[in-house]
């Protein structure tokens, strides 16, 4: 009986031992698989934002050659409006300014600047039957048709995934991310009423 103690003791200390190592072990491959879950899912999440970030660059940059034509389109319209009635270029245009780099807000009241200048020479062609029915200017208003498709379709792409990227980064635990990595909200792209009425473009005849 004596004899046989010791051996008892010394197995049940390895098994225990073992035991103590077994448990270890699971605890810290628990702890490293959460860890990973974990950064795997900023890693998703972050990647995420920045794809919607791009979508809204590339939307912003269809904008951006809308306008452009848009005012390339209305200065042809002007130069062709000269012919009859007498009015400088600038005073239609001198509220719209392109320029690279331009915050949305810019290119909105860009926006709401144009589409006034339209009016503009639309209600001057209609009180000039001749203006009205020269060619040029008639394809000219048709070319300001198309490139208001494009800028509306433009529009939309952009305030879409502006829309989806705002939303994302108010979500917990998303925000967390966002916050983490400076990405924050973005402002939509929509020439309000109220944004139109303080654009003054007046033609002088």
């Amino acid at each position: 009986m004596n004899g046989e103690w010791p051996g008892t003791c010394k197995k049940h200390m390895i098994k225990s031992l073992l035991f103590g190592i077994s448990g270890g072990n699971v605890v810290i491959v628990a702890v490293a698989a959460v860890v990973l879950i974990i950064l795997l899912w900023y890693i998703g999440t972050l990647n995420g934002l920045r794809q919607t970030k791009v979508k809204i660059q590339e939307a912003v940059s269809g904008i951006d050659v809308a306008l452009t034509k848009r005012y390339d389109v209305l200065t042809k319209m002007v130069d062709v409006a000269k012919s009859y009635a007498t009015f400088e270029k600038a005073t239609i245009l001198e509220a719209i300014k392109l320029r690279s780099g331009m915050s949305m807000s810019e290119r909105n009241k860009a926006a709401a600047s144009m589409e006034q200048a339209a009016r503009e020479l639309n209600f001057l062609a209609e009180n000039y039957p001749q203006l009205h029915s020269n060619e040029n200017f008639r394809q000219l208003q048709v070319a300001i048709m198309d490139v208001e498709e494009h800028l509306q379709g433009a529009r939309r792409a952009y305030n879409s995934n502006v829309s989806l990227l705002n939303r994302k980064i108010v979500t917990f635990p998303t925000s967390i991310v966002a916050g983490m990595s400076g990405i924050h909200a973005e402002e939509f792209f929509e020439a309000e009423s109220h944004k139109r009425e303080d654009v003054d473009v007046k033609i002088t005849i």
